[in-house]
């Protein structure tokens, strides 16, 4: 009997030191078919391209500290690649996706294995193709949860709920896009605002085309909300109720409750709400955020917020959105955006700067003799214009492949003019070119990203590949050298992958280049990245091989 008990106990022991052992990182695999699909919204039926038939596509899930392996293959005309927007990458460029930077695309007939560790983040990231504007249609979410038995640092909801905002055309998007370019014009606006594939009940022909989500009174929801609209910065907000805001584009914050959000292209933000309504049927409602004179699809999308028991019959009630052009909202809105800066999620801030950068941002119109009016609009940084190569900037790095690009893109504009004074014209010499910037490794980078009145001025949302960066300052008009950097918030800015450049402003971030490899930057407004609104650092490897890049997989496509 006593032999017993210490078996006994010597098996409780094992299972309780087994239980208390830090859980094994997970291999999670999926596999996406890029193909063709029957779609119809907005009484338009339509073919167009899906991963797996879907609308959006499939949601990611892994914890953190998982390793992810997610096989491609493509069934479609088009060639193309997908980037896993926010992730790190940390020395493996080869899985981040944008054509042409860090490969070249997968060939219609061919598969790919993006193969990755997500390492240090947790939170609500996304997906998207990355080549044309096949991103209109080819997303979905990615949602990081903490690793086993690490809480949130925020009450923990009941449930969660994926919102992903979008936008519809009737007609195929990629003809639209070839006709606005022939033209030398925008592309046509999209038809319709979504709200996880579907416009809701504001729109023709979408009884059955509205996302509901059923709550119950009493319990807290945690909304991961996602910007994967080609061209708008969107409002968001629920009707009667509040959001707190808890991360945005996965790293937490400190909480602030509001009205409505403002989130733009590539952005995501995670919401808490409680549903403490009197029980009935709110609509969700998403639209666009625009204060400059430049058209946009200013229609309303919306979903219904839905209290268990009531029936469909009850009319949704409409929330009250800050009006198209508020941009004291916008600038209010985004100043309350902090890191939540705690031991277990400091915010690291670069403090000393090795590297001082300013870009400007301008549009332009060149020469194009078979366009419309004779001319064609364009897109710089620093007068600029990105031409994308014929073969991926990171392959060419790693295999030493000359006369792809030149590293002497300039820390600053060539032509300083007073940049958001009266509206420009002129170019400014805009040059053409395969042109971006070699970076210490561990080194730290500031970069002031200026608006300027070349044409017009507008908001910008600035996307940074491979890392984070700290938003470190913003202000209306043009930055002052001198008088600007005392103003920094270095304490607890907002870290993310993504940030806004208000119109006729600018925006400081800092981040620490210590990811070797080829990293995209770009405007993600995706009509201006086509444009030439985007260039690349070459950050350089590190001692030790433990700082250098990854060899590559060996099933990299070719150009």
């Amino acid at each position: 009997m006593a032999q017993q008990r210490s078996l006994l106990g010597f098996f409780l022991f094992g299972f309780l030191c087994f239980i208390c052992l830090p859980a094994e990182a997970a291999l999670k695999k999926y596999q996406f078919d890029v193909k063709l699909s029957n779609v119809s919204r907005l009484c338009h039926a339509k073919q167009m391209v899906t991963v797996n038939g879907g609308f959006p596509g499939p949601t990611i899930y892994a914890r953190e500290g998982d390793r992810v392996q997610i096989n491609v293959t493509n069934y479609v005309q088009y060639n193309l690649s997908i980037h896993w927007h926010g992730l790190k990458q940390y020395r493996n460029g080869w899985a981040d996706g944008p054509a042409y930077i860090t490969q070249c695309p997968i060939q219609t007939g061919k598969s790919y294995v993006y193969d990755f560790n997500i390492t240090g983040q947790r939170g609500t990231l996304w997906w998207h193709a990355h080549i044309l504007w096949l991103r209109a249609t080819v997303y979905g979410a990615i949602v990081i949860l903490p690793q086993q038995g690490t809480p949130f640092p925020f009450p923990q909801p009941d449930r969660e709920e994926v919102v992903i905002l979008g936008e519809w055309w009737n007609a195929d998007v990629e003809k639209v896009e070839t006709q606005g370019n022939a033209l030398g014009l925008p592309p046509n606006m999209s038809d319709a605002h979504t709200i996880n594939g579907k416009p809701g009940p504001l729109f023709p022909c979408s009884e059955k085309y509205t996302f509901a989500m059923e709550v119950e009174k009493g319990k807290t929801y945690l909304l991961r909300i996602i910007n994967a609209a080609l061209n708008d910065e969107l409002f968001f907000a629920l009707a009667n109720h509040t959001f707190t805001v808890v991360e945005i584009d996965a790293v937490y914050t400190k909480p602030f409750s509001t009205e409505a959000i403002l989130i733009a292209p590539g952005q995501t933000t995670n919401v808490l709400v409680r549903a403490n309504q009197v029980p009935g049927r709110y609509f969700m409602a998403a639209r666009p955020f625009m204060d400059a004179p430049i058209s946009v699809d200013n229609k309303t999308a919306t979903a219904i917020f839905q209290y268990k028991g009531i029936p469909e019959t009850v009319l949704p009630k409409l929330p009250t959105l800050p009006a198209q052009n508020d941009s004291d909202f916008a600038l209010s809105y985004n100043a309350k955006l902090k890191s939540l800066n705690t031991p277990k999620y400091p915010a690291n801030v670069p403090l000393n700067v090795d590297r001082h950068l300013l870009f400007t941002i301008g549009l332009g119109m060149n020469p194009c003799p078979t366009c419309i009016n004779g001319t064609r609009l364009t897109a710089s940084l620093n007068n600029i214009s990105f031409i994308m190569p014929q073969t991926a900037l990171l392959q060419s790095h790693y295999f030493n492949i000359k006369g792809v690009y030149t590293l002497d893109f300039p820390d600053k504009p060539p032509t300083p003019f007073n940049f958001t004074g009266a509206p420009l014209t002129a170019n400014l010499r805009t040059n053409l070119g395969t042109r971006i910037s070699k970076v210490a490794f561990n080194s730290t980078v500031e970069i002031v990203i200026q608006d300027t009145n070349l044409l017009s001025v507008e908001s910008h949302p600035f996307h940074l590949h491979g890392f984070n960066f700290f938003v470190v300052g913003t202000g209306i008009g043009n930055f002052d050298p001198k008088k600007d950097p005392a103003k920094y918030n270095l304490i607890d800015p907002i870290e993310r992958n993504t940030v806004g450049v208000p119109t006729g402003g600018w925006t400081a971030i800092r981040f620490r280049a210590d990811n070797p490899g080829v990293w995209f930057f770009h405007c993600h407004l995706e009509l201006h990245t086509g444009w030439g609104l985007k260039t690349a650092f070459l950050v350089e490897d590190g001692p030790g091989s433990d700082h250098n890049i990854l060899p590559p997989p060996k099933d990299l496509p070719s150009c």
